[in-house]
């Protein structure tokens, strides 16, 4: 691989580069975005150059697509004629039955593979750019390909195969249903005067998420809205089960089935910012 065209370098495509770069690449990555973007990314010496995607994508061994859902979406209507044959072309979007659905239907000449690293912050934009943002995190592809694993691998990322509905029912629990809560609860904090004046480290925490940005958040929820709506559907069961019986033996139950739950995901072992028990 000697060249890399990344369309969207923001968070998580400024990241991808710089994570490239700290695991050894010592190719060209040439960034595809709007020029006030793509500037600053040259600044900070996130690209070695920009280019239009029509031609970086016919230089580029790989092409990845950090862009918002919808806009990959758009871009799969026209990529595969910019690309050589063979070429290998992934995405990070948040979701993905309904991309790589777009890819199976408009890839021809290069080969696509569905991605979703996930990982990120509540900041964005290429300024927010780390070469640590994948380090220890689940990364998820919708089918193996030795290349491909071998750079995650590399990015110090935990590689995860799942195919694309799969991966959407998954994430609308450990992601998306994750973002809600976290809106719902700084809203009612919000709408309740004075009581942001006693909020300690557990609501600074669980509200952290509330700080993202909608813009990103419509395609996702658009995108995977069935599973989404599922996900509130049970949580909204557990939480009635909860005010039922406050202080019962279920209650007990929930603390000790939640503990249990939390211990697994803390063993698979993520950064120390997802604390431990």
């Amino acid at each position: 691989m000697k060249v890399v065209c990344i369309a969207g370098v923001g968070l998580i495509g400024g990241s991808f580069a710089l994570a490239l770069r700290e695991a050894g690449f010592d190719g060209k990555i040439i960034g595809v975005s709007s020029p006030a973007t793509v500037e600053k990314a040259l600044s900070l010496g996130v690209i070695d150059q920009a280019l239009p995607l029509s031609e970086a994508a016919a230089l580029a061994d790989l092409v990845y697509l950090a862009q918002p859902i919808s806009q990959i979406l758009t871009t799969l209507d026209d990529l595969d004629q910019y690309v050589r044959p063979g070429t290998l072309i992934t995405d990070a979007g948040s979701t993905k039955a309904l991309i790589v659905k777009k890819a199976k239907e408009t890839i021809r000449r290069g080969r696509f593979i569905g991605g979703h690293p996930m990982a990120g912050k509540e900041s964005r934009g290429v300024e927010a750019a780390e070469a640590s943002l994948f380090r220890n995190r689940p990364y998820v592809l919708t089918e193996a390909d030795p290349p491909l694993s071998g750079w995650i691998a590399k990015i110090g990322a935990r590689l995860v195969i799942l195919d694309p509905e799969e991966h959407d029912r998954y994430v609308a629990v450990t992601s998306h249903l994750p973002q809600l809560l976290s809106t719902a609860l700084a809203s009612v904090i919000g709408h309740r005067d004075g009581s942001e004046e006693v909020a300690g480290p557990a609501a600074c925490d669980l509200t952290r998420l509330a700080l993202s940005s909608y813009d990103i958040w419509r395609d996702i929820l658009d995108t995977n809205r069935e599973s989404v709506q599922g996900a509130i559907e049970e949580m909204m069961a557990h939480l009635r089960q909860m005010q039922s019986e406050l202080t019962g033996a279920s209650m007990e139950q929930a603390f000790v089935d939640g503990a249990k739950a939390a211990r697994k995901i803390r063993s698979l072992g993520y950064p120390p910012s997802f604390g431990k028990p």
